[in-house]
């Protein structure tokens, strides 16, 4: 049909005195290496195809009077939507342009792309705006390049149902809050080298300037007159950065000394080609070590294999050029080992590095990793590389910085080299759609500086809790409070994205709350979501394997506990809670979760809960402000490594009876399952989950141990017997110990129920026993028959050194009360 072709359209004066104007900035765009970026709003998919393919068509002629380059275009859609998929063919049929290739993808395969260079981005956002897709791909076009938003009508898209927001809704909160797309809005308006057309109402909203100095073409790249990797790998160098972290890798071509390692830590804004930089430099690496071990072994991890495509397509390219023969291993589309004869370079997930032997190890997108994993990787390997995003949607680089780099610095057997890479790749340092992407999706939110005052009225607990709206928040007033909140994310969280931000603006049922010194400086943050009251037909569904939309809470209650009745309860599940980095451990979070909790009871609420990656200092956290285990997964995270936890602190008694009764049978399930799931659990933290709650059992039950096994005891116990003979008799008094509350236990010191939990309940080998607890093997062996003398002397009130066998006419009491 004509009529979706275009041809019966014509292009509207508006439109080309909006061209036009952009035209007299294209020069100075082109020579500063600057972006620009072009909305086009609408309601007609006809009329925008056709608009969007005259604006790459006018650009991409303008632009060729300066730099005379060949093109590359991208356009990325849904394609579930017919609508979408005539905008797009509209824009292909009417897209007359001589030195441009355009590729076209959808938005679930555009991590493909993440890597890759374009000079046009096209994204159809009249069905979507996902938060997580503007800091993706945004960031792929070079400078000189045009991107273009094609938007719902402008007036409008404020409270269009993206998919997105349909997405965070829950059945309880049908209706999202329509926040997020406004504040996006309002950047636009804000920031220069950006131009938005109404094409429903055929006028220039905002035309396109630029509004910043033009500064000088970048560095000739040179490259070092001595280096130990061949000239050629230095080639592929696009930056001085680039250069310097190549250098940089050659320093692990040796080995460090016994005891020693060597860790090369790269920081860098998006964008700054860190990765590319080390997957050159890796394969440096493999062609100087080839001269000395007979097949190097590089191993690759990040919190996703897409995380890694960049380091991968740098590898494979320099080792064509080197003349390498290899082999490309794919897994769902990315590529997770390039395999040669004698070499390999071999992506694995995070959890997976200390376990396998490697000659280089280089972690890329380190802060999104959590802090305890990049530890073990770190303590697994004596070479390293650490590269990470300061700012971007990959993860927050500052609390890498903070939580983790730290702990190098300090180590005085780690030689520790630092680089902070700050030339884009791809566009100018001063590039004005960089600067918006940053402030849109606060990829450099920054906490508060804190004042002596500030300290102060922490010390004296001076603080205030704060009820935050979430407009308030993303409105010029309240921008300020909002980049301290997301700033503290950032730095004490391993993982923060932009649809975090755009979960906390417009999901109904996420509500922010904070703690404020006097002077209004935010050193806490809370984020929570409103969970349960749920009807009784999705219960009764969610009984028999059904799923709901949020509400993890009351579905742990129903699918695993069977406890139909806690549906009907209300509650807030708490999403994160941070506190300032420079402020914690001086009881600021228990001091939030008090006033959290006041608040939830003053509203009528049943139960306030949280989950979390578990480890010792952050169970021992939530444990002591009143929350119960009550859930814990099968799994570690791949990404993390922590099991994820589940904890809940009832607020009335109906409530408690359900808490109590759940843990009970929270703790009962982890006694039979340490030993099957849960054998590689710290010791410290089986530990702390079996001693949290009321007793299971008040008294030893009968007949719990044969006559038979009493005396096998007292044999362990006296010496000639090893405890691999009376595993079975330990097993169960390790159960016994944890089953019984701690006024009726045999009294153990901490250390020898650490070895009850690691040996008799998790069967964990001496060794693992050894490297955990940090003892002697002779240590353990002691301990672990003074575990069964004292077991004996309980259950028999006899004496070890005097018990005569005689199985068959044993005299000893199970009820007895310990």
């Amino acid at each position: 049909m004509r009529i979706e072709s275009g041809e019966d359209y014509t292009i509207p004066y508006s439109f080309q005195r909006f061209l036009r104007l952009y035209g007299k900035v294209i020069k100075d765009i082109v020579k500063g290496r600057f972006r620009t970026l072009m909305v086009i709003s609408g309601s007609d998919p006809v009329f925008m195809g056709l608009l969007a393919a005259k604006a790459i068509q006018y650009y991409e002629r303008q632009r060729h009077r300066y730099d005379k380059k060949k093109y590359s275009g991208l356009y990325v859609y849904h394609d579930e939507f017919d609508d979408a998929v005539l905008l797009k063919e509209v824009f292909n049929r009417n897209l007359n342009i001589k030195y441009t290739e355009f590729q076209y993808a959808v938005y679930e395969r555009s991590e493909r792309y993440l890597g890759s260079t374009f000079s046009f981005l096209i994204m159809d956002l009249t069905k979507d705006l996902k938060p997580n897709d503007l800091g993706r791909l945004v960031g792929i076009v070079e400078g000189g390049g045009l991107i273009i938003l094609l938007t719902p009508p402008w007036d409008q898209w404020d409270t269009y149902m993206t998919i997105f927001k349909r997405n965070i809704t829950v059945p309880q909160f049908p209706e999202p809050r329509h926040i997020f797309i406004k504040w996006v809005k309002s950047k636009l308006l804000k920031h220069d080298s950006i131009g938005i057309y109404d094409a429903d109402n055929k006028r220039i909203i905002k035309k396109i300037e630029l509004k910043r100095e033009i500064k000088s073409s970048e560095e000739k790249i040179q490259i070092p007159q001595n280096t130990l990797f061949p000239r050629r790998v230095y080639e592929f160098a696009l930056t001085r950065d680039q250069v310097e972290v190549i250098k940089l890798m050659e320093q692990l071509y040796e080995k460090p000394r016994k005891g020693k390692k060597k860790v090369i830590v790269i920081t860098a804004d998006r964008g700054r080609g860190k990765s590319c930089a080390v997957g050159i430099g890796s394969v440096g690496l493999i062609h100087v070590l080839r001269k000395v071990k007979p097949k190097p072994r590089i191993l690759v991890t990040a919190p996703s294999p897409s995380n890694v495509q960049s380091l991968m397509m740098l590898a494979r390219k320099v080792l064509d050029a080197l003349g390498y023969k290899y082999e490309v291993i794919k897994r769902e589309g990315n590529v997770i080992e390039l395999r040669g004869e004698k070499f390999s370079i071999e992506y694995w997930e995070p959890i997976n590095i200390p376990r396998i032997r490697g000659d280089i190890v280089i972690v890329d997108e380190a802060a999104g990793i959590h802090v305890p994993m990049l530890h073990k990787i770190w303590m697994s390997h004596n070479r390293l590389v650490f590269s990470t995003t300061i700012h971007g949607y990959e993860g927050a680089g500052r609390g890498f910085s903070v939580r983790f780099l730290t702990k190098i610095r300090n180590d005085k057997n780690t030689q520790l080299i630092e680089y902070e890479m700050t030339e884009p790749i791809r566009y100018s340092i001063n590039d004005p759609i960089e600067e918006w992407q940053f402030k849109t999706l606060l990829l450099d939110a920054e906490p508060a500086e804190l004042t002596s005052e500030d300290v102060k009225d922490i010390e004296e607990k001076n603080l205030i809790y704060v009820e935050y709206d979430p407009r308030y928040l993303f409105s010029e007033k309240g921008e300020e409070e909002l980049r301290q909140l997301f700033g503290i994310y950032v730095l004490a969280h391993y993982r923060n994205e932009p649809d975090d931000l755009g979960m906390i603006a417009d999901a109904p049922h996420h509500i922010v709350r904070a703690v404020k010194t006097r002077s209004g400086k935010i050193v806490c943050a809370l984020q929570i979501a409103y969970e349960g009251r749920i009807d009784k037909d999705t219960a009764s569904e969610l009984l028999k394997g059904g799923r709901i939309p949020g509400n993890i809470i009351p579905d742990r209650f129903l699918k695993h506990l069977r406890y139909k009745g806690f549906a009907e309860l209300f509650g807030w599940r708490i999403v994160r809670i941070a506190t300032h980095p420079q402020v914690q451990g001086r009881g600021i979070g228990s001091w939030a979760l008090s006033k959290l909790s006041e608040e939830a009871i003053s509203k009528g609420l049943d139960w306030v809960a949280a989950g979390f990656g578990v480890n010792y200092e952050l169970l021992r956290f939530w444990l002591k402000n009143g929350f119960y285990p009550l859930h814990i997964s099968p799994d570690r995270n791949p990404v993390s490594g922590e099991y994820t936890l589940l904890v809940i602190k009832p607020l009335n008694k109906k409530t408690e009876e359900y808490v109590l009764k759940a843990n009970k049978e929270f703790r009962l399930k982890l006694l039979d399952s340490l030993p099957i799931v849960y054998r590689d659990m710290e010791i410290s933290v089986a530990m702390q989950l079996l001693d949290y709650g009321d007793s299971l059992i008040s008294e030893v039950p009968n007949n719990i141990f044969s006559p038979v096994q009493i005396d096998r005891l007292w044999i362990y116990c006296m010496g000639p017997m090893t405890f691999e003979a009376a595993a079975d008799i330990m097993h169960k008094l390790a159960k016994l110990h944890w089953l019984l509350s701690k006024d009726k236990r045999v009294e153990l010191s901490r250390i020898k129920e650490a070895i009850l939990i690691g040996k008799a309940l998790q069967g964990k080998t001496w060794e693992e026993l050894k490297s955990e607890l940090r003892l002697h093997l002779k240590e353990l062996h002691k301990f672990a028959r003074d575990i069964a003398c004292k077991y004996f002397r309980a259950l028999t009130r006899k004496d070890p050194e005097i018990h005569e066998p005689g199985v068959e006419k044993l005299d000893y009491d199970l009820k007895i009360i310990f």
